[in-house]
């Protein structure tokens, strides 16, 4: 249980960091970053798989480089299902993720090592 607590609470960490680097990307306060870290991991966990999934002849042909779009709109979606936090267009997203990847990898490195996944 302290593991999630944890890996939930750097999410939200990488959210609110992310929020500031990525103009777009607005977080109203800490509650709704806290929200949107366990909506992101929602999406991550159910939506994002399924995307991937429907599109992969198109990220085959792409050779991968459609991940990302599939990325940039799971952000949007978590963006429009928490209150609070606010993605301004779909290139604010495609960035955002890119940061959040880097920033939530970068907070990852800090936690012990019977934390990171």
């Amino acid at each position: 249980m302290p593991q999630f607590i944890l890996t939930w609470l750097a999410t939200a960490a990488s959210l609110l960091i992310t929020a500031w680097i990525v103009p777009g990307l607005t977080i109203t306060n800490i509650t709704a970053a806290i929200v949107a870290a366990a909506v992101l991991g929602f999406v991550n966990a159910f939506v994002k798989p399924i995307l991937v999934l429907f599109t992969l002849p198109l990220t085959i042909l792409t050779l991968g480089l459609f991940l990302l779009v599939v990325n940039a709109i799971a952000l949007g979606l978590v963006g429009y299902l928490s209150p609070g936090f606010v993605v301004a267009g779909f290139f604010p997203a495609l960035i955002g993720s890119f940061v959040l990847s880097f920033v939530s990898g970068l907070i990852n490195q800090f936690l012990p090592e019977e934390y990171q996944n």
